[in-house]
């Protein structure tokens, strides 16, 4: 999944890019106010990741331009600065947790999660239908009672998809929640994305409307493929 990173310090920004890179998270990293509001405004994230202290725009005029113009990104708010009044201030104009550095990359992940989670309505780690369901905690598919592994992206893809069962998405849609800045996206890359998933999940669990993209059904629970 794709996450904006807006951090204008060098090293903890390339460290906890790198960081989240091992976890399969897609990072857009933009080291000032100004890029971040023109991210968010162009980009469909999983979540924001927001430094406080920043040049040309400070990070709490960036998260109030985000929630008065209705952006419901879910934000984090990573900052040194721990005064009561400006963490109560915070959440007050919108974050959705507030993380004081230094933090432990773990805690990090783990609240990264749980916004996620309310975000897409669910008090669980675990999002679907009867018989396809998505662990966001193991990143694994629990197809029939079965689990199997996903690739970062096979997980980009379907959690995408499990957001809204039914619901159509476009191949940009898809490809805008898969790969960050700079990423190499051949013409045919979901399809072979899709392709291997399928062999995974069953041929009918993620279906294809022609010229308009692909959905899950919300029933959907396909056979395993042998």
């Amino acid at each position: 999944m794709r996450v904006l990173l807006v951090e204008d310090d060098e090293m903890i920004g390339a460290s906890l890019r790198d960081a989240l890179g091992t976890q399969g998270w897609s990072v857009d990293w933009v080291r000032d106010g100004l890029l971040a509001q023109s991210a968010l405004a162009d980009g469909d994230y999983a979540c924001v990741l927001l430094d406080l202290g920043l040049p040309k725009r400070d990070g709490v005029e960036v998260l109030r331009r985000a929630r008065e113009g209705k952006d419901a990104t879910p934000i984090v708010v990573l900052t040194a600065r721990d005064g009561l009044e400006d963490r109560i201030g915070g959440l007050d104009l919108g974050a959705d947790d507030y993380l004081l550095k230094p933090y432990e990359f773990r805690e990090l992940l783990a609240r990264m999660r749980a916004v996620i989670r309310r975000r897409d309505g669910s008090a669980h780690s675990v999002i679907g239908a009867p018989g396809l369901q998505l662990d966001l905690t193991t990143r694994e598919v629990v197809v029939e009672g079965e689990r199997s592994q996903l690739s970062a992206r096979e997980f980009a893809l379907l959690h995408a998809l499990l957001e809204r069962p039914g619901a159509i998405l476009s191949r940009e849609q898809l490809e805008n929640r898969i790969y960050g800045w700079g990423e190499e996206v051949s013409s045919n890359a979901v399809d072979v994305l899709i392709h291997g998933m399928r062999r995974k999940l069953g041929p009918d669990a993620i279906r294809n409307v022609r010229g308009l993209g692909w959905r899950v059904a919300p029933s959907a629970a396909g056979a395993r493929a042998e």
